[in-house]
């Protein structure tokens, strides 16, 4: 059975080689409907992904109707999720808004007895389409924000916002708008409050790549394919 899950999921691999998401963690949302697409129903739930240190990252997934069943409350079940970090923009009062989401194309249920490692891990393979804004932290730490466009087969592209520490911080914040590079590391989420008004601030969550590994691509180079 592992084996057949394994080969099953390596075939997934070669199908979408530059944006591959694994995670493990547990329900803790009801689905949600968001949209359907030529009948088939999608749906959000939340899985909650725990980290060495012990802090956690809540990351909405996005699944299909054919996956799970719709009926069912599954906020409990310890689950890995197998597919890609995908982004839309959605237009709101205050601007456009870049909603990210973990789009499920296969899932995995496991025992509550059983022993599974937490996994958060993600493989970018993109191109650099924003200036990388580089800074510190209150506690001097280096810092480098980038976006990374990665396409979708029939020419959809996903923006996904990335964050890059020390080393990896100074070596991206001169990379050029339109170079490709490959990032792997994790999917974070974090708390922030946006100002409504003098007055009011919105508490929101934010999600992006915490990266870990990231190098230029280099024609000629298959390691990743």
């Amino acid at each position: 059975m592992k084996e057949q899950r394994e080969e099953k999921h390596k075939m997934k691999d070669r199908v979408i080689k530059n944006n591959r998401v694994t995670i493990t963690g547990e329900i803790v949302s009801e689905l949600s409907y968001s949209h359907s697409v030529h009948g088939e129903g999608f749906y959000m739930t939340n899985v909650k992904s725990t980290r060495i240190s012990g802090n956690y990252d809540v990351i909405p997934v996005t699944v299909s109707d054919r996956l799970m069943d719709i009926n069912t409350d599954y906020r409990g079940n310890l689950v890995t999720i197998y597919g890609q970090f995908r982004s839309y923009n959605r237009h709101e009062n205050d601007g456009n808004h870049l909603i990210l989401s973990v789009f499920a194309r296969e899932i995995d249920f496991w025992n509550k007895n059983g022993e599974i490692s937490e996994c958060n891990q993600i493989f970018l393979d993109g191109y650099v389409c924003k200036e990388p804004v580089y800074r510190h932290t209150q506690l001097g730490r280096e810092v480098t924000d980038i976006l990374i466009a990665a396409n979708r087969p029939y020419g959809k592209t996903d923006y996904i916002p990335c964050i890059c520490w020390g080393r990896n911080a100074r070596y991206s914040k001169c990379l050029a708008v339109g170079e490709r590079c490959t990032m792997s590391g994790r999917i974070q989420s974090r708390k922030y409050w946006k100002k409504i008004s003098e007055t009011k601030y919105d508490e929101r969550m934010a999600y992006e790549v915490s990266c870990k590994n990231l190098e230029l691509f280099k024609e000629g180079d298959n390691r990743h394919e």
